[in-house]
């Protein structure tokens, strides 16, 4: 489960067994958890986030979209 970024307590991370799925992140803080797509940015899952935080951490992903994509590829490529 490679990590890709840790931004405000906030652990973006991809599970290896996901490559055949569209490009997405998995975003876990505490005991909670949520998955975005990345094409377009959207919220996939969501267990415990409450709004205010959903949108800090979409706002986290738009920031560093193209690091995610980049680092997606080299994990499923």
């Amino acid at each position: 489960m490679p990590t890709v970024l840790n931004i405000k307590g906030f652990r973006f991370f991809f599970f290896t067994r996901e490559g055949n799925e569209p490009v997405h992140i998995h975003i876990a803080k505490a005991q909670k958890y949520a998955k975005f797509w990345l094409e377009p940015i959207t919220l996939a899952k969501n267990y415990g986030f409450i709004s205010k935080e959903l949108k800090e951490i979409r706002n986290i992903i738009e920031e560093n979209q193209e690091v995610i994509k980049e680092k997606w590829d080299e994990c499923f490529s």
